[in-house]
């Protein structure tokens, strides 16, 4: 179907483009190496990160494990990952990929690794999981803010299943009323620093029309206490206990940067915040970030940044598996540009 696109003539800061297609990515599963479940024939496991490498080969991440695959430029499944056991769903100490209810210990239902994003080398990727595993206080919003980022070494993927060289621990965004605001998405802008978008649930097609948080922040782990391979990946040791951190981590240093619902930017390009529900209502679900140099000469250090919203597949005319659905609302994919300026910020290919 076509896309229609809303962009400025001049030069601006936000640009948003309604878009009536959506592509998902559908990985056939298992690993025989891995220790993943079998699934049943015609089983599909949802990927939402993704992270392109030089040779067309391309690493997916995916809530549930939460696992990360390498995959050819084909699309086969080469390799599977798998975290620490502080991450991994566990259910009387054994794997169980619930995605209803949350498990004893490990990442909470739908809270796995939602972003990827890897060095300018592209020698290693990092996850950052969506908010807390239920022993560091994800069972309950209120206390789940203090999540983890990982660093897989990538060098050699093909000969050596990657491993963890680094961990730290991220202090996500809190409401008015202490609830955490979860992380879609992480890229990395320079050596220990990365973009973290992080946002509510509301907008078009969430839960109410007006939202309150949702920007892409900066956050810095390059004075945050590194506990890869420590005793806090062992589920027995949280983090952090009923929403405070262990007192011997130094959390990653995590400030406000863009904000994406800020109504005098919105407003130049059509597109509000709250009430009235209509197609021009800024989206619920933002899920990706880009970086692009500006390539100016007399702005060496600015930026792109590229946005996307997830519009979950809430259609009236859709279409699943060959069969037609009506979700009772339509919400269109957005998109929104933001010049940003980032001294030291990576050019690389990969990032």
């Amino acid at each position: 179907m076509p896309a229609r696109a809303y962009l400025p003539t001049g030069t601006g800061t936000i640009a948003r483009v309604r878009v009536l297609v959506r592509v998902v990515l559908f990985i056939p599963l298992p690993d025989p190496r891995s220790t993943l479940p079998q699934p049943a024939a015609g089983t599909r496991y949802p990927c939402y990160s993704l992270v392109l490498n030089a040779d067309g080969s391309f690493w997916v991440s995916d809530e549930y494990g939460p696992y990360i695959y390498l995959m050819s430029p084909r699309g086969q499944l080469i390799e599977t990952v798998q975290p620490p056991e502080a991450i991994l769903p566990l259910v009387d100490g054994k794997l169980n990929f619930t995605s209803e209810t949350d498990p004893t210990t490990g990442r909470a239902g739908n809270q796995g690794f939602e972003g990827l994003t890897v060095d300018a080398s592209g020698r290693t990727l990092y996850a950052l999981l969506q908010s807390a595993t239920i022993q560091d206080g994800g069972s309950d919003k209120s206390t789940s803010r203090f999540t983890r980022l990982l660093a897989y070494d990538i060098s050699d993927a093909l000969l050596v299943r990657p491993k963890v060289i680094g961990e730290w621990v991220v202090p996500l965004p809190v409401s008015k009323k202490d609830n955490t605001r979860a992380a879609s998405e992480v890229h990395l802008v320079s050596d220990g620093v990365f973009l973290v978008l992080a946002r509510d649930g509301d907008g078009h097609g969430g839960d109410d029309a007006k939202s309150s948080y949702k920007q892409a922040d900066l956050l810095d782990i390059r004075n945050a206490t590194d506990i890869h391979g420590t005793k806090f990946d062992d589920p027995a040791h949280p983090i952090a206990v009923n929403g405070v951190l262990d007192q011997s981590i130094t959390p990653g240093t995590y400030l406000s940067f863009v904000d994406f619902i800020d109504d005098t930017q919105l407003a130049r390009f059509g597109v509000h915040n709250g009430k009235p529900v209509d197609q021009t209502l800024i989206d619920a679900k933002w899920e990706s970030l880009a970086l692009a140099p500006c390539l100016d000469p007399n702005f060496p250090d600015d930026f792109f940044l590229f946005t996307a919203a997830d519009n979950d597949f809430i259609s009236t005319q859709g279409v699943s598996l060959g069969k037609p659905f009506d979700a009772g609302l339509d919400v269109d994919n957005q998109f929104m540009v933001f010049r940003l300026t980032l001294p030291g910020a990576s050019t690389g290919d990969h990032a």
